[in-house]
């Protein structure tokens, strides 16, 4: 990201918390609107999940100029979150739904800008995320592991 961007993130993040308790409210409302198989995960106080949300918003958002600090923690988050259900296609939805939060929290303040740098935090994060939570093989290893029909060994060890 660059400084502008971070920088747009950080000032209207700023003016998001004093909001925080409504805010929170908006994202979880709007994203058991446009994922209403996500709500069952949610079976606690919605009131200390939403302080949850904010908590995390506010360390990923204060660290988006040192990423190798909040990258491991957003790894780790992403791994217990499969623990609860979550999948890598619930990440598309709560990303829709943050940005709608924003777009509502801040009203005329979410300029096309602010929502650009947001997305691209959140696409970069949850990028990130997705890869630690659901790592795929890479191609090499699974095209290797496959023999030939009647073959004993991988394909490619006929080459070489």
């Amino acid at each position: 990201m660059q400084d502008r961007e971070i920088q747009l993130v950080q000032d209207s993040f700023a003016q998001v918390v004093p909001i925080a308790d409504t805010a929170a409210e908006i994202f979880y409302a709007r994203l058991f609107e446009i994922a209403p198989e996500v709500r069952p995960m949610f079976k606690g106080d919605m009131a200390g999940q939403g302080k949850k949300l904010m908590a995390t918003l506010a360390v990923v958002v204060n660290g988006l100029r040192d990423l190798d600090k909040i990258v491991p923690v957003a790894k780790g988050l992403a791994v217990r979150h499969v623990g609860y259900g979550v999948e890598a296609a619930h990440y598309e939805p709560v990303g829709e739904a943050l940005l709608f939060t924003l777009e509502k929290g801040l009203g005329d303040d979410f300029t096309p800008d602010v929502r650009s740098a947001w997305a691209g935090a959140y696409s970069l994060l949850s990028g990130v995320m997705i890869e630690a939570a659901y790592p795929r093989p890479l191609v090499d290893d699974v095209v290797a592991s496959r023999a030939l029909p009647g073959a004993e060994k991988p394909w490619w060890k006929f080459w070489g």
